[in-house]
């Protein structure tokens, strides 16, 4: 058993098993890893904002030089997702700016999808995606924000690969990084999963009738959601966000299980 004291010491321990998975990639280099790695464990709050972030803990715990470490750190920073202060490097707070920057170039480019697809689909393609809606119900149903996550992840991966709109989805997965931040923490108490399921069905319904501009706006009505949802989440997570006003700063409220991390007031 490792003891509290070894754990203090190694507190990236947690993130070997997904960069050993992300090295099975053929095509995925170390510092490839370590960004995808330490970016999905920002995205899903397993790395809090204010977490500091260093190349020596870090290439420790995944068994790496820090050479690696050092650029996958510069791509988050090129990316918001981490910041330089004086103290070292930290994941940065939530930016409601990048949220909207996030939002609307995956609205643009989703919105383009959704009417290709209302083109026609092939009939294999939409029962996977109502498949699909039906797993999305099941784990709904549990409670399982997680496994929610993860299927509208998919749900939209597919309906790109079923419009022939493949590459556009690898450049909407590269830009929508705080958005999801902000998709994570919406589940469930500030968006209802069963809202987000409607919606997936009316799009998917619009799209199987062949009606473009009904596709276009359940789209643009479904990703517009997130906005609503941030005020809210901003006063239940005050610290986690950008620009919290003082008054506000009263803690975070506490995150669902398995998200670990500790902010650092003074990054």
């Amino acid at each position: 058993m490792v003891s509290m004291a070894a754990q203090a010491t190694r507190p990236f321990d947690f993130l070997r098993e997904a960069f050993d998975a992300d090295q099975r990639t053929p095509e995925a280099s170390v510092a490839d890893s370590v960004f995808t790695t330490l970016r999905q464990a920002i995205v899903t709050m397993a790395l809090r904002p204010g977490v500091r972030l260093t190349e020596q803990e870090l290439a420790d715990a995944l068994d790496i030089s820090r050479q690696p470490v050092r650029e996958a750190l510069l791509r988050l920073r090129e990316a918001h997702l981490v910041r330089v202060a004086p103290r070292g490097s930290f994941v940065a707070r939530i930016s409601v700016a990048d949220v909207e920057t996030a939002r609307f170039v995956r609205e643009a480019i989703e919105i383009a999808i959704v009417r290709r697809a209302a083109d026609g689909v092939a009939a294999h393609d939409a029962e996977l995606m109502r498949d699909n809606l039906r797993r999305q119900e099941r784990v709904a149903a549990a409670a399982d924000a997680d496994g929610f996550f993860m299927l509208d992840e998919e749900f939209h991966r597919m309906l790109a690969t079923a419009a022939g709109c493949g590459e556009a989805w690898r450049i909407i997965e590269m830009a929508k990084a705080h958005m999801d931040r902000v998709r994570y923490l919406a589940l469930p108490e500030a968006t209802p999963m069963e809202r987000l399921i409607a919606q997936h069905r009316t799009l998917l319904e619009a799209v199987a009738r062949r009606d473009s501009d009904a596709a276009a706006d359940a789209m643009q009505i479904h990703l517009r959601e997130i906005i609503a949802s941030l005020p809210l989440l901003a006063k239940l997570h005050p610290t986690l966000f950008d620009g919290a006003a003082p008054s506000q700063q009263r803690g975070p409220r506490p995150l669902r299980p398995g998200i670990v991390g500790a902010i650092d007031s003074t990054s």
